[in-house]
């Protein structure tokens, strides 16, 4: 399992986040608390707005804490809204093109979980996509395809009935393929360039971990915190659709069920 983080609030170097804490997100790339899987190495990422409306994006295939233009990069660079990613593989390869975060115009699309024998649905999924959604797929991760399918169900307009709809198909395709013994599971993040959207999801059992804190600058949204004293991290509950706006963080229940033009 992936480990991740989203920061918004006023400008503040990408180190801050990334390597000052003494459980950094590239500390936990190492040896992260929250996960399945201890080490994450199988590639990292990060992306940041500027003045422009589209992202800067940086994904290497190096372990994070291997990677001195990384560090350069994150001691140097400010942003008002950014997000990281370091990645453990579930099966595809490890290459630029499977790193997170995935990038479309001014979106952004980072995940941590998976579908679960991708390879017997990843066939029919891929089917779904239209052309111009299909040519966008650079790589072979069921998270890149997860994106590509939000951007044609309605992400640009409504995100919480665009995930109710592609986790629905999703969750279709595995029951048709028999895979009802494995959960489908996220807890993903998603950006425009204005706010952050973000879901904690199974379809049974427990979720990956999501946490969010207020700092002096801004919010942070994470996999894990990244601090040792945790106490004042909140943990995102299960099934729970979360927006940031600013400084506010709204969470709210997540159901397939509840399908609606809200």
């Amino acid at each position: 399992m992936c480990r991740w983080l989203a920061y918004q609030g006023k400008p503040c170097f990408l180190d801050e986040m990334l390597h000052q804490p003494n459980h950094s997100l590239v500390m936990q790339s190492m040896e992260a608390s929250k996960a399945v899987t201890a080490v994450n190495a199988d590639g990292f990422g990060a992306a940041w707005y500027g003045e422009k409306p589209t992202p800067a994006l940086y994904r290497e295939v190096l372990p994070a804490w291997s990677d001195a233009n990384l560090r350069s990069l994150a001691e140097h660079t400010r942003s008002h809204r950014f997000m990281a990613h370091v990645r453990a593989s579930t099966g595809a390869n490890t290459s630029r093109e499977n790193c997170h975060p995935f990038n479309v115009k001014n979106w952004l699309f980072m995940h941590n979980g998976q579908i679960p024998e991708f390879e017997r649905v990843r066939y029919q999924l891929e089917r779904q996509l239209d052309e111009p959604c299909y040519l966008k797929r650079k790589g072979t991760t069921d998270s890149e395809l997860i994106f590509l399918l939000l951007m044609q169900h309605g992400l640009e307009q409504n995100p919480k009935l665009a995930l109710r709809r592609v986790i629905s198909m999703i969750e279709v395709e595995m029951g048709n393929k028999g895979i009802n013994d494995q959960p489908f599971k996220a807890a993903l993040c998603i950006s425009d360039g204005h706010q952050y959207w973000a879901l904690r999801y199974a379809s049974f059992g427990t979720p990956p971990t999501m946490f969010y804190k207020s700092v002096d600058s801004g919010v942070v949204l994470a996999s894990e915190p990244f601090e040792l004293d945790r106490h004042e991290w909140k943990s995102i509950p299960a099934q729970s659709f979360v927006e940031m706006v600013g400084e506010q963080v709204t969470v709210t229940e997540f159901s397939l069920s509840a399908e609606s033009t809200e």
